[in-house]
């Protein structure tokens, strides 16, 4: 074989990319609207963020945002949810709504000289949908089968149970973002209704992404929202407390289980925390990348696993930070020691220069793969949004990963990781792991049922 085959390519610079500019401005009502337009393609994308997200919610309401956004195509006051349908279709729209965590977000993606026409549609559904029964039904019953099958397989149980241990009861993330079995058999059109009410207003803002004239738009967002909303403030982001400050393995019961999964990690920090860069990069090190330390150890090294990953969710509150991955069950306990090993290591020592180098160019490099399209500036835009990020954020992002050294790096990671305070939760057969857990002494082993 030539060295032209057998050797691999040397890296070269991280090309140029060209980040549309961001618009900023307002309707006469003061509805916030971010805007990067261009004329590649004739598209235009809208993503309007609403201040309807689960963190804001008692437990007795929990996934009751999510149910919401999944209803709000049901109908409106004027059309059926099938009449909705062909009238987007007819246009060649597509409409979405996700409720997440922070916002509920309501996604159109059109021609650009079809958006007058379809944000009539848009602003139909989010100013006077009706929540018919049917539709509210078959929402609640799909996520009630959900449920059920979360309750059955070992990967989605661990990352319930992952969420149940890492965080005090009552505290929103200690529960599943879509709701717990009781919540969500409340949730009827009447629970939708209220939702509406409570939360849908304009206090977060609209975003818009391809082949529109910034003015235009605005002028359309006003003639179609004006009027609209409370003058409530932001929900603002949940307490947060761990379930224990001290190291804890928690066992999961599956009897007979083959595989174990395994979630390791406590409450991270806040999307708005000044080590958020700083800790993507020591994150990327550990855990985020496919050289990471924890890859090259449990399926490099050792094959205990098809893969390892470590992330922080970055929310208006205060994420998990997580490690998971699934093993045998005969090398569990192997397994979570090779984890801690790498953890401690990391925190303790830091990543390397070299390390951190690559990890920045990878990560700057990946970037312009997230803006290809229309949908996703868009709905970069409305991230600024929700977590009230600076307008030039999107233009610098490159700057700021390239920016991070490796003693800011390992700072951050000393700062907001604390190996000694995680909870090891496992979900496998705890006759074969228990034993294997307590001989490794990395903390008191209890055993729990699925919940």
């Amino acid at each position: 074989m030539s060295r032209a085959h057998s050797a691999p390519p040397e890296p070269t610079d991280v090309r140029p990319f060209h980040v549309p500019e961001v618009l900023a401005l307002e309707t006469g009502d003061g509805l916030r609207i971010r805007a990067a337009t261009g004329s590649r393609v004739p598209l235009a994308s809208v993503v309007l963020a609403i201040d309807s997200g689960e963190s804001g919610l008692p437990v007795e309401r929990s996934g009751h945002a999510a149910l919401t956004a999944a209803a709000l195509q049901g109908g409106t006051k004027a059309r059926s949810g099938a009449e909705l349908a062909e009238a987007l279709e007819g246009l060649g729209a597509s409409l979405s709504v996700t409720g997440a965590w922070d916002a509920t977000r309501v996604s159109l993606r059109v021609l650009a000289d079809r958006l007058a026409e379809a944000l009539d549609l848009f602003t139909e559904v989010v100013r006077s949908p009706s929540f018919p029964t049917e539709e509210v039904e078959r929402v609640r019953n799909q996520r009630l089968a959900g449920i059920e099958q979360e309750l059955a397989q070992p990967s989605s149980l661990a990352d319930r149970s992952a969420a149940r241990f890492f965080y005090r009861d009552g505290c929103a993330y200690a529960r599943p973002r879509g709701g717990v079995r009781e919540s969500v058999e409340s949730f009827d059109p009447e629970a939708a209704r209220q939702q509406f009410a409570d939360r849908f207003g304009p206090e977060i803002g609209i975003a818009v992404a391809g082949d529109v004239d910034p003015g235009e738009f605005r002028d359309m967002i006003g003639a179609r929202f004006g009027g609209w909303g409370s003058g409530r403030e932001r929900t603002p982001a949940p307490a947060v407390e761990p379930r224990a400050r001290e190291r804890r393995v928690y066992v999961v019961s599956r009897p007979g289980a083959v595989q174990s999964e395994i979630r390791i990690g406590h409450p991270g920090v806040e999307r708005s925390n000044p080590d958020y860069f700083p800790l993507r990069v020591f994150n990327a090190t550990l855990g985020g990348t496919f050289t990471s330390r924890l890859n090259l150890n449990l399926r490099e090294e050792h094959g205990f696993t098809y893969g390892v990953r470590s992330r922080f969710s970055f929310r208006r509150g205060r994420g998990p930070f997580v490690i998971s991955t699934a093993v045998e069950t005969a090398v569990t306990a192997a397994a979570v020691r090779e984890t801690m090993k790498e953890l401690e290591g990391l925190v303790a020592d830091g990543p390397t220069a070299d390390e951190v180098e690559s990890v920045r160019d990878y990560m700057a490099g990946v970037f312009p793969i997230q803006m290809e399209t229309t949908n996703q500036v868009a709905g970069q835009l409305a991230s600024l949004l929700v977590y009230d990020l600076p307008d030039d954020y999107l233009a610098s992002y490159r700057d700021y990963i390239r920016s991070v050294t490796p003693e800011a790096a390992a700072e951050a990671g000393r700062a907001h990781v604390h190996p000694e305070q995680v909870s090891i939760v496992v979900v496998g057969d705890a006759d074969s792991v228990v034993p294997e857990l307590e001989a490794l002494g990395v903390g008191p082993v209890q055993v729990e049922e699925p919940a």
